[in-house]
């Protein structure tokens, strides 16, 4: 079918709006803006599809877009800050799950008026995409909802199988593309395909869900560039291959953070084994010195600069404003005040990013690893909410941890560590802090909220 100039036109403003929009969506100051630009590039396509002759019933569509609408505007209002990457890794195997659902509908319909190579080829490949992207988003949804166990699920020979399913659905591909239309053999395909998402996830490690949740991003990117394919929709192609490439540029960006590879984060069942490492590196006596609410405002209320390490403690209490009050308390008495934000801190990229920004935290004020590490030294307190395994000095100086060489924040360099924690359960990695137990460190066993609401309450007396 030819296709009407204007809708072209409409199609590359679109793909320019999504491009500007990934652009400014890099940076928390004009993320919001960026996103805007995408959603209107969105609505336009929309709309042009929906202005093409090959529409015909408009009643179902409206309908769907009603109910989708409410039901996303209502997600996002009532979706708790805690549960975002939840909901950003269900998001994933939505769009997985809809290219799936087009591509076996155009599926059954050439079965019908008949196949070509190109028709065959792109439903199979988005097949396969869309499958593994919604199984495995489904499976990571379950790891961070607690539905699933966050520990690696691992048995004997699990990546040799893994090989032999993705064999055989290579097998099952090639037969589509030679003898396309064969419903059994199909439906297999559907299934095998959806069997391998599950088995992909399930051996990933709560502590590498920032990467699995990127990686699930750039798969839905792909899918829909896939489907986009199946249907010879420009826009569709354009917008999923750069949500697929951001999305894999973003995964690389946090493996390096990580100091790992991306086979070993799918491959390497990280947290598997719960390992104790003692502050020296060896069992023995740990010595933990507890704090009380008046020591740790006597410690920050005095000090002339103060770096918070937000951690996923931070969102599960919801103590993001809170800190933000005792940060200007802080500096209204003249302290210094930065935010350390690792890039794996949380359960999504960016987590903290937004939790702060929710906070109305200055985006000055929020510092990355590589900006802040070397200002620790001089630093008189550094107060870590909830966060573990980035500030695990093992990453740096015990060689059998299974986190070292992943970069961390220099807390330990700091002059006085105050930690902020229910208890001493060691971080998603599995692996125990030896932080807890230095002699500049205090502990302060509470809520990340309610301990910075006690702190607040007695820095009111100095």
């Amino acid at each position: 079918m030819d296709i009407p100039v204007y809708s072209l036109v409409a199609y590359l403003v679109a793909a320019v709006l999504f491009i500007i929009g990934l652009m400014r969506m890099s940076t928390p100051r004009t993320a919001r803006m960026g996103n805007t630009l995408a959603a209107i590039g969105m609505l336009i396509a929309i709309v042009i599809t929906l202005l093409l002759k090959e529409v015909l019933n408009y009643t179902m569509i409206l309908i769907g877009i009603a109910i989708g609408g409410i039901i996303g505007g209502f997600a996002a209002r009532k979706v708790k800050m805690t549960a975002m990457p939840q909901m950003v890794g269900i998001y994933n195997g939505f769009g997985g799950g809809g290219s799936l659902l087009i591509a076996a509908a155009e599926f059954f319909r050439y079965t019908d008026v008949g196949f070509t190579t190109q028709n065959s080829v792109t439903i199979v490949i988005t097949i396969l995409i869309g499958a593994v992207t919604f199984s495995g988003s489904m499976i990571a949804f379950g790891k961070l909802q607690g539905l699933v166990k966050a520990r690696p699920i691992t048995y004997p020979m699990q990546n040799i199988w893994n090989l032999v399913i993705f064999v055989a659905i290579l097998a099952m591909i090639i037969y589509l593309i030679v003898s396309p239309g064969n419903i059994p053999i199909f439906i297999v395909l559907v299934v095998v395909s959806l069997a391998l998402g599950v088995l992909l996830v399930i051996p990933i490690g709560g502590a590498d869900m920032p990467v699995v949740i990127s990686l699930l991003n750039s798969y839905s990117g792909l899918a829909g560039c896939a489907a986009g394919f199946v249907l010879g929709n420009m826009f569709l192609i354009i917008s999923g291959a750069l949500v697929g490439a951001a999305g894999f540029i973003l995964t690389r960006i946090m493996c390096k953070a990580m100091n790992r590879s991306l086979g070993n984060v799918i491959f390497g069942a990280f947290g598997a084994v719960v390992q104790t490492v003692g502050a020296a590196g060896e069992e023995g006596e740990k010595v933990v010195r507890e704090a009380t609410p008046e020591d740790v405002t006597t410690l920050i209320g005095y000090a002339k600069s103060v770096i918070f390490v937000p951690g996923y403690g931070l969102a599960t209490s919801q103590a993001q404003h809170h800190v933000a009050e005792l940060a200007n308390v802080l500096e209204k008495r003249g302290t210094d005040v930065k935010y350390a934000i690792h890039p794996v801190a949380g359960r999504m990229p960016g987590h903290m990013n937004v939790l702060l920004a929710e906070a109305n935290v200055p985006y000055d004020k929020l510092y990355a690893l590589d900006d802040i590490n070397n200002d620790f030294e001089r630093t008189d307190v550094a107060v870590v909410i909830g966060a573990n395994d980035v500030t695990n000095p093992a990453a740096r100086n015990i060689a059998d941890s299974p986190l070292y060489g992943m970069p961390i924040l220099n807390v330990d360099k700091a002059k006085s560590v105050i930690i902020i924690k229910r208890s001493l359960s060691p971080g998603f990695a599995g692996v125990d802090n030896p932080l807890f137990y230095m002699e500049k460190t205090m502990m302060f066993f509470r809520d990340g909220k309610q301990a910075i609401i006690e702190i607040l309450d007695e820095i009111k007396n100095l």
